[in-house]
């Protein structure tokens, strides 16, 4: 059934226009992963219990690099178990029906979009991916995966001398780290596609923002960006955000529930 979201999506389907997709932790937490920055994430060390913001920092890894290993490695075992949801299944059919007029901009770490089908080319992920780690030292640039020996950890679980082996640098044998945006870190190109993704913004003629908050400062670029260049924006989450009011400010749309069923609709109108 057509509705005003759905034919606005067609009208610049027809009309050979860009789509970008960026999503946030509500795409992943309707397959069961928790946002982190919650009780969820709160990780005792000690006797002191450290938030998510606290944890997810360079400072912290330089003094504790167990300890930001074995709440990373515990946070990908829940990343891992999670499958695919109909929002993820929907954006990789927007791929496959736009091509090269298609960007993916995701904030979630879990890879769960590249599990589902859509491409490494165009899926820009803007804070990195939990599955990766490069040396902890910037002796060089290059990012590998974490190798599967190394596997999940519970709460209590503590690192193994063959997990501390293998989670090195091949280069320079030193720690290696996880490939995450920390909280104490800037984006940038090379690692976070920081100036790719303000050039997809300025081309944009539909912006689709799925389960985001606005709590980090790329996202936000982004969609003040095509915001003020007056292309459409269509924001899919349950409630009310920063991107729903740029959004309907701007004579775009709201569409407020959970991206498992919305996002198949808007793919439909791409047909």
């Amino acid at each position: 059934m057509a509705t005003p979201i759905t034919d606005a999506v067609r009208e610049v389907v027809a009309r050979e226009g860009r789509v970008v997709v960026m999503t946030g932790a509500g795409i992943s937490a309707e397959s069961g992963i928790p946002t982190f920055r919650g009780p969820e994430g709160y990780w005792t060390v000690g006797s002191r219990e450290y938030r998510p913001e606290e944890m997810a920092t360079f400072r912290m890894f330089t003094a504790q690099p167990d300890e930001v290993w074995q709440w990373y490695l515990y946070r990908r075992g829940i990343c891992r178990a999670a499958d695919p949801n109909p929002g993820h299944v929907a954006v990789v059919g927007m791929e496959e029906r736009l091509g090269g007029r298609f960007l993916l901009l995701t904030q979630n770490v879990d890879g769960i979009h590249l599990r589902a089908g859509n491409s490494l080319e165009r899926t820009y992920q803007i804070h990195g991916n939990i599955d990766s780690m490069r040396c902890g030292r910037d002796c060089h640039r290059d990012i590998y995966r974490i190798p599967e020996s190394v596997e999940a950890k519970s709460k209590d679980e503590p690192l193994t001398d063959a997990d501390r082996e293998a989670l090195r640098c091949p280069e320079c044998g030193g720690v290696a780290r996880p490939h995450v945006l920390w909280f104490d870190e800037c984006y940038d190109e090379e690692h976070f596609r920081f100036e790719s993704s303000i050039r997809a913004a300025a081309a944009a003629d539909l912006l689709i923002t799925v389960g985001t908050s606005g709590a980090t400062n790329l996202p936000m670029q982004v969609g003040s960006l095509v915001q003020s260049r007056g292309a459409l924006i269509i924001d899919v989450n349950p409630t009310p955000n920063p991107f729903s009011s740029m959004a309907e400010s701007g004579g775009g749309f709201f569409a407020q529930g959970p991206s498992g069923e919305i996002l198949p609709e808007l793919l439909a109108a791409m047909a």
